[in-house]
């Protein structure tokens, strides 16, 4: 698909729709052909990392103990959760309820991946997220910058996928950018064309077609 053909369409897809008084993230919505999600082959479920951090991060919440618990908290914006929470959430589960609200993303300090799964999965199964593993002696740091521009990128219920790559107040072309690294994990995973039609609209905007 050519630079100019997606560009117009997220232009179009800028400047249609009124005017709202929160930011609106840019959605792109992939339409796939000859793809059966049940099968193995036409399952998707990727983390893309975006080339352009959109303005509005998602929330992180970090899964650790000792030198990493220490080192998370001292990102700003990040929540951290331990042992004894994960503890506390294997028996209130309105709690685990509440973390898979607030949290996009759930990176947890690999030996922790046990009682996370038990804790957290019921709770972030049915949104769509699951618990990421780090490391134990990663660079908590740098993973969370590096999810903060991460999207899933998945097919659920139809042959389609539907990500945010953006935010209204971000240049065109990065939001272009964007895009393409989403259509090239899209294609990597399930080959060439299998892309049918691809859109671009607003949160509250009408759907625009990129027309090659």
């Amino acid at each position: 698909m050519e630079d100019g053909a997606i560009l117009e369409a997220v232009n179009k897809a800028l400047r249609a729709g009124k005017p709202r008084r929160f930011k609106q993230s840019i959605d792109l919505i992939v339409v796939l052909r000859d793809v059966d999600i049940k099968s193995p082959s036409g399952r998707l479920r990727e983390i893309v990392t975006l080339p352009n951090k959109p303005p509005k991060e998602p929330k992180i919440c970090v899964v650790a103990e000792g030198d990493m618990a220490l080192q998370a908290r001292q990102i700003p914006g990040v929540e951290v959760v331990g042992r004894a929470d994960l503890q506390e959430m294997r028996k209130n589960r309105k709690l685990a309820k509440k973390l898979a609200k607030r949290c996009d993303w759930v990176l947890v300090q690999a030996p922790l991946m046990g009682l996370a799964g038990g804790a957290l999965g019921p709770a972030l199964g049915p949104r769509g997220k699951a618990p990421t593993p780090v490391p134990p002696n990663a660079d908590i740091k740098a993973i969370v910058e590096r999810f903060r521009r991460s999207v899933w990128v998945r097919v659920r219920n139809q042959p389609q996928v539907m990500v945010r790559v953006g935010t209204e107040d971000m240049e065109p072309e990065k939001i272009v950018e964007n895009i393409k690294a989403v259509l090239s994990a899209i294609e990597g995973k399930l080959g060439h064309g299998k892309i049918a039609r691809i859109y671009v609209k607003k949160t509250m905007g009408p759907p625009m077609q990129v027309t090659a």
